[in-house]
């Protein structure tokens, strides 16, 4: 630069500038606009929000993709289903009619004549009446010493309330989920039983200690499991945010109510870590070993789904990754029917998974916003994709847990959780207990009572694993 020159400034035309700046902020709101958009979308069918957070018109929606075209009711050629008979050792009063006169020419008829019977049944609850025992101690005076001897409290229960309707108060407030309120009201109207809210609590409190040898030998059996689901969803405790899950196997379901859902929290509850998981892509879970753990397909379903609603790339990616899932569950569905061996199952999912990982690399290597991130965490889960097409027992998706926790979740709705830290222990062992006992074919109500009978008598507790 020589002497008495001065630099060229380049000045920029305010007009270019202001373009600049409109068309950076129509980027931006843009962007804003399409992720607004996808919230609107966002459901229970493309997301892992529960179906009961959908609004009336998603769910408008959902039954109108979902239905048929056929009419309610039964339709032309469809076999109609009847009331099966009671077993003849059940039924409670036999009734015989015969026909007085021939229905054809009019004469006499007599009963010993009868060739053929037809059974029809009906069914009544009679009046119920509870069963109250009054203890009558009694004092007697020593004709020697004149002291006054009163019996023995020994015999006496200790609570006035017996093994079967403590079962009841537990069975109503902790597996059908009423009230207490609705509890008392109803053994008032059914009973004719007076008990009080505070009484229910109480017998709430024993029934959960009861039950507690048969919820530690449910825990024991779903830690051994080969393969196992867990899921989790929010509880509440006196309206302060809890979190609950369950650990379901073909055997047991257990339930466990807790103050968070991170690592160090869930990881004790597992014991040894034993088996296969089958899970959703929970970071929280990321303490079980990658290659024993199976994600659930429907989770990735519904992501494939969100995916194919957008615009561009990323729809196409969606619609593509749709069409392999839904190749994968016709796979799956036939090997269930028995139309597919395992190891062909194994040789036609070979080019599924090589095409789906193939797909998932180009959708993250494409940059897309708010997929690729996604599709980068499911290949992190590559090698818990595909344990079902090599495992016995193993299934794609976490429909089990899912189904084990959807009684807790209506009970949430209903009641707004617990109250208290002793009203969690009632709440997790009598679920336990109660879908436990129905994986093993035990009536609930019995096996309550069992439980309870044994508590008070310091018997051994009935065991839920035990033959009927």
């Amino acid at each position: 630069m020589g002497h008495g020159t001065h630099p060229v400034v380049a000045e920029v035309d305010p007009k270019d500038a202001r373009i600049a700046e409109l068309e950076r902020q129509v980027e931006e709101l843009t962007r804003l606009v399409q992720e607004l958009r996808e919230q609107l979308r966002r459901d229970s069918g493309n997301s892992n929000r529960p179906p009961s957070s959908d609004t009336p018109g998603q769910k408008a929606v959902r039954r109108r993709q979902s239905g048929s075209e056929k009419k309610r009711g039964g339709q032309p050629g469809h076999v109609g289903l009847t009331r099966a008979l009671v077993a003849e050792e059940k039924v409670s009063e036999f009734k015989h009619l015969f026909p007085s006169a021939c229905g054809n020419c009019w004469a006499p008829l007599s009963p010993e004549g009868g060739t053929r019977v037809r059974r029809y049944q009906s069914v009544e609850l009679p009046p119920l009446k509870a069963h109250v025992t009054q203890w009558m101690r009694h004092g007697v005076e020593c004709p020697r010493c004149k002291h006054e001897t009163w019996a023995s409290t020994a015999a006496i229960p200790t609570s006035a309330f017996g093994p079967r309707l403590s079962a009841v108060v537990g069975l109503l407030t902790g597996v059908y989920h009423l009230s207490r309120r609705s509890a008392v009201r109803l053994l008032g109207d059914v009973l004719g039983i007076d008990i009080s809210l505070g009484a229910v609590s109480a017998v709430e409190a024993r029934v959960s200690e009861a039950v507690k040898p048969a919820v530690d030998e449910a825990w024991s059996r779903v830690l051994l499991a080969p393969v196992k689901h867990t899921d989790g969803t929010q509880w509440l405790e006196a309206g302060l945010a809890r979190t609950l899950w369950t650990i379901a196997s073909s055997m047991a379901t257990v339930f466990k109510i807790l103050a968070d859902s991170k690592s160090r929290t869930l990881a004790p509850l597992f014991g040894q870590k034993l088996g296969v998981l089958v899970s959703d892509r929970a970071t929280a879970l990321n303490f079980w070993a990658m290659e024993a753990r199976q994600v659930c397909w429907a989770h990735l379903l519904r992501k494939a789904v969100s995916f194919s609603e957008r615009d561009g790339p990323a729809g196409a990616i969606g619609r593509e990754l749709l069409d392999y899932i839904g190749i994968l569950f016709d796979y799956w569905g036939r090997l269930r029917s028995g139309e597919l061996q395992r190891d062909t199952l194994r040789e036609r999912m070979a080019s599924v998974r090589t095409q789906v990982e193939a797909l998932l690399e180009r959708a993250v290597a494409a940059r897309l916003p708010h997929v690729s991130g996604s599709c980068e965490d499911i290949l992190q889960h590559r090698a818990a994709l595909w344990t079902f097409v090599d495992r016995e027992g193993v299934e794609p998706t976490n429909n089990h847990a899912e189904r084990e926790l959807r009684a807790f979740v209506l009970w949430r709705k209903r009641s707004f959780g617990t109250q208290s830290p002793r009203g969690n222990l009632f709440a997790e062992r009598v679920m336990t207990v109660a879908h436990t006992a129905r994986k093993q074919e035990k009536n609930v109500l019995e096996f309550l009572t069992a439980c309870c009978t044994a508590a008070r008598t310091g018997m051994p507790a009935p065991s839920l694993f035990a033959a009927p």
